[in-house]
C-alpha cells in the first residue's frame, strides 16, 4: 500500500521540485549575481564570484535613499493593510450576519471590482486624484489600492463570517450585547486566521505595486521601492552586478514578510475554501 502512494504522488513530488528550482534558481543566480562585478558578471555568468564583491550590498544598504523608499513602502503598505481589512470587515459582517433587501445583488456589484482592471481607470483615477488634491500624498495611494482590494477582501471574508454559529450570537443578544459587539468581542476573534490571510494579501499587493505610485509621486519624497528599483537601473544601466544587488535587496523585506506569513496565508485560506 505504501510503495502504491508513493507511486502516486512521485510525480506531485517531481512537479513540485521542477516548480521550486524555476522560482528558486533566478532569486540564487540574482544573489551571487550581486556579490560580482560586471566584468566577472560578463567573463562568468553563471560561476561563483572570484573574488566576493561585498560593496555592491553595503553600499546600497549604506545609502539612506534605499531606507527612504522602504519607509515608504511599509507606510503604505501598513495604511492601505488598515483601510482594506476595517472596510472589508464592516462589509463582509454586513453582508453575512444581516437579512436585507437587495442584499445578493449588492455582493454581486462587489464581486464584479474583481473583473475590473486597474489600467482602465488610470486616466479617471489620475484626474479624481488631483481634483482631491491628493496628488504627491500617501493617501493618493493608500485609498485607491484599498479601493481596488475590498472586493476580494469582502469574498474571503464573508465565507468566514457566514460559518460563525448564530447560537453564539444569539448568546451574546441575551447578554446584552449588540450587533457591533458581536462583530468586536466574538467575530474578529473567531476570524483570526481569515483576517490573517487578507492581511498578508494587502501588504503583499501593495509592496509590489509599481503603476500607482509612479502616477501619484512626483517628488522623490514618497517614491516606493518598486519605484527606486526602475530609478536605480536608469541610473546604472552599464553596472549590472549593482542592479541585481539593488532587486535582491528591495525583494528581501517582501520575501521575509511572505515567509513569516505563509503559514497563516496557507492555512486561512484552505480554512476559507473549504468554508466558502
Amino acid at each position: 500500500m505504501s510503495v502504491r502512494r508513493r507511486g502516486r504522488t512521485l510525480p506531485v513530488h517531481a512537479v513540485l521540485v521542477v516548480v521550486g528550482a524555476v522560482m528558486a534558481v533566478p532569486l540564487l543566480y540574482a544573489v551571487l549575481s550581486g556579490f560580482k562585478s560586471t566584468d566577472q558578471l560578463s567573463r562568468n555568468p553563471f560561476g561563483l564570484p572570484d573574488p566576493w564583491v561585498t560593496s555592491n550590498y553595503t553600499d546600497i544598504l549604506g545609502s539612506g535613499s534605499f531606507w527612504q523608499l522602504l519607509g515608504s513602502s511599509t507606510v503604505i503598505a501598513a495604511g492601505t493593510t488598515v483601510v482594506v481589512v476595517a472596510v472589508s470587515a464592516l462589509a463582509a459582517f454586513s453582508f453575512a450576519r444581516f437579512a436585507f433587501r437587495g442584499r445578493e445583488l449588492l455582493f454581486t456589484l462587489f464581486t464584479m471590482g474583481l473583473m475590473f482592471p486597474f489600467a482602465v481607470a488610470v486616466l479617471p483615477l489620475f484626474l479624481l486624484l488631483r481634483s482631491m488634491d491628493l496628488l504627491d500624498n500617501p493617501l493618493g495611494v493608500i485609498l485607491p489600492q484599498a479601493a481596488f482590494g475590498v472586493p476580494m477582501t469582502i469574498v474571503i471574508l464573508r465565507g468566514f463570517f457566514r460559518e460563525i454559529p448564530a447560537e453564539l450570537e444569539e448568546a451574546a443578544t441575551l447578554d446584552g450585547c449588540g450587533p457591533l459587539g458581536f462583530f468586536w468581542r466574538i467575530l474578529l476573534p473567531m476570524a483570526r486566521p481569515a483576517l490573517g490571510t487578507v492581511s498578508v494579501l494587502a501588504v503583499v499587493a501593495s509592496w509590489n505595486n509599481f503603476l500607482l505610485p509612479l502616477l501619484v509621486f512626483n517628488e522623490p519624497s514618497w517614491w516606493t521601492l518598486p519605484i527606486g528599483v526602475q530609478q536605480f537601473q536608469g541610473q546604472y544601466s552599464s553596472e549590472y552586478a549593482r542592479i541585481f544587488a539593488y532587486l535582491v535587496l528591495a525583494m528581501v523585506p517582501a520575501l521575509a514578510f511572505y515567509s513569516v506569513a505563509e503559514r497563516q496565508l496557507v492555512g486561512g485560506l484552505a480554512t476559507g475554501a473549504t468554508k466558502g
